[in-house]
């Protein structure tokens, strides 16, 4: 029995725990989707002959600016968590070069990460208002 301890023991030492919640993050929000569907119940994609878009509840572009919204607003809640953690980091440095410096890189680059986030929002609201026809002067 403490063969097999062991033996598990020496597995667990190799996994890179960083990577195995990433899979486990990348796959929740792949999998959210289908969530969506099943909450829907019905979702009308027994077609009748001819009709391209038959669902009765969303259409693919309202199903996509949903699911690249939730995105920006899981990133964006990230990126002020890492901000937050920057500013920490920097503040309790207490002469600490490298913490300081660590934590000041890390708010510029959740800045940086803030920007893209807010600029990528506006890109999709341009880009949908213009497919969809409904962009307002």
């Amino acid at each position: 029995m403490k063969g097999g301890e062991h033996a598990l023991k020496q597995i667990l030492k190799k996994i890179n725990w960083l990577t195995a919640i990433q899979l486990v993050v990348v796959s929740v929000i792949a999998l959210a989707p289908l969530v969506s569907f099943a909450a829907l119940g019905d979702t009308g994609f027994n077609c009748p002959a001819g009709q391209i878009n038959c669902s009765r509840t969303t259409d693919a572009n309202q199903l996509i600016e949903r699911a690249i919204g939730w995105i920006l607003s899981i990133t964006f809640a990230i990126a002020v968590l890492f901000l937050i953690l920057g500013g920490f980091w920097y503040i309790t440095s207490a002469g600490n070069e490298t913490l300081a410096t660590k934590g000041k890189q890390t708010v510029i680059n959740a800045i940086i990460g803030i920007v893209i986030i807010i600029l990528a929002y506006v890109v999709l609201t341009a880009v949908v208002g213009f497919v969809s026809n409904t962009a307002t002067p």
